[in-house]
């Protein structure tokens, strides 16, 4: 790499400040990347290289990061690539920024800051921010960011280890602790205690803050290790779990499912088990963060349902009824695993649209799609799980499609 790759060199970060860089930013903006060859090679005869090289890389992190950050703000962002794989997603940001401005908080110590983005949403919430992190290049994209939105009156940045600032003074605290590698790209941590900084140090830190304190986590983090006095809370946007936070000054022990945009949230009531029964009419799929929190039985009880099997988050029942925190399938179709029984139904069907969905069953989607080929002007989906423990396949649409 070169050394000045924004990835590395808060320099060439700031020169894509200037006006020539920013200039260049405007001029590649929505490049096309089967064209970035041609285009670098025509700026580079009127512009620096490495500027160049610089402003078409910005270039590309902003549209990667149109998804988390809508068009408008992340058109005007800086990024780096690792900032833009561990942000989060803004309306979540948003949700979790509001919760804290609901609890009176009215400054938060934002460590492990990254490029920025929930700090944006806290200011955006009227709440003053001490955004840290000790990466430079991050530390002056987040300055950028904050500028560039016209937070930086709320927002002060300050490049050091956040071990060594704390809660610094703010009522509130906010860890969002690296979960990934140092490279770009880097595999996900899985131990909580490879976390960088590690979770116990996350929580110790959120002990110590005066107001309230919340804990940005992988959602796939096992139950058993929320602290006592903690409240958990697992949030999806549109379907799609993104994170869980352990949030501190709310309310102990409580664990809940929050479904944006909303927010609708299922609070636990420690339900037993639901019962296994036999398929009904009706299968509810519920929302992966109902999953993660472990409200399936919350969720099945809302609905008059049991379960297909007593290890799979499927639910069953004769009744239809709505709900945000699954989603309802009309079975038309139930038949022991086999794929040539299920060709041959489709085909009889008529069904060329099939979405595969699977819980419980080491099928997997494509493969199962090549092998039955499906051909027709109709639309099903498939679940391939277990029933009572037996593979199972079930047939049927969305309910009310």
């Amino acid at each position: 790499m070169a050394h000045n790759d924004p990835v590395k060199d808060p320099e060439a970060l700031h020169a894509l400040l200037t006006p020539e860089g920013r200039a260049l930013l405007d001029e590649v903006r929505g490049t096309d990347p089967a064209r970035e060859l041609a285009v670098a090679t025509r700026l580079r005869r009127t512009h620096p290289p490495d500027l160049v090289s610089a402003a078409l890389g910005q270039a590309r992190l902003r549209q990667r990061a149109v998804a988390k950050f809508g068009a408008e703000d992340a058109g005007r962002m800086f990024f780096t690539p690792h900032g833009v794989e561990q942000s989060t997603r803004a309306s979540v940001a948003a949700h979790r920024a509001g919760r804290l401005a609901a609890l009176g908080v009215r400054s938060v110590a934002d460590l492990c800051c990254g490029i920025g983005g929930d700090a944006i949403a806290l200011a955006r919430a009227g709440i003053r921010v001490l955004a840290v992190d000790r990466d430079p290049v991050t530390v002056a994209a987040a300055r950028a960011n904050a500028r560039e939105l016209g937070l930086d009156a709320l927002i002060e940045v300050r490049e050091a280890d956040v071990t060594d600032v704390g809660a610094g003074g703010c009522d509130a605290v906010f860890v969002d602790p690296a979960r990934r590698g140092t490279r770009p790209g880097g595999g996900r941590i899985f131990d909580p205690e490879a976390y960088s900084p590690p979770l116990s140090w996350a929580v110790g830190a959120a002990r110590t803050a005066p107001r309230a304190a919340a804990l940005k986590l992988a959602p796939g983090i096992p139950h058993e290790v929320v602290p006592e006095g903690a409240e958990a809370e697992w949030i999806s946007d549109g379907g799609e779990v993104k994170e869980a936070v352990l949030w501190f000054g709310t309310e102990p022990g409580t664990v809940r499912a929050t479904l944006l945009p909303g927010p609708r949230t299922l609070l636990s009531r420690r339900l037993p088990d639901p019962p296994v029964r036999p398929p009904g009419r009706y299968l509810y799929e519920p929302d992966g963060a109902v999953v993660r929190a472990h409200l399936v039985a919350e969720a099945a009880e809302q609905v008059g349902g049991g379960l297909l099997d007593p290890t799979i988050a499927y639910v069953t029942s004769d009744t239809l009824v709505a709900t945000p925190y699954a989603t309802a399938y009309e079975i038309t179709d139930r038949m022991p695993f086999n794929v040539k029984k299920l060709k041959a139904l489709l085909r009889e069907r008529g069904i060329g649209t099939l979405t595969v969905k699977k819980r419980g069953s080491a099928v997997e989607p494509e493969e199962l799609r090549r092998k039955v080929r499906p051909q027709g002007p109709h639309a099903a989906t498939v679940f391939l799980t277990r029933v009572a423990g037996a593979p199972t396949v079930l047939l049927g649409h969305p309910a009310g499609a």
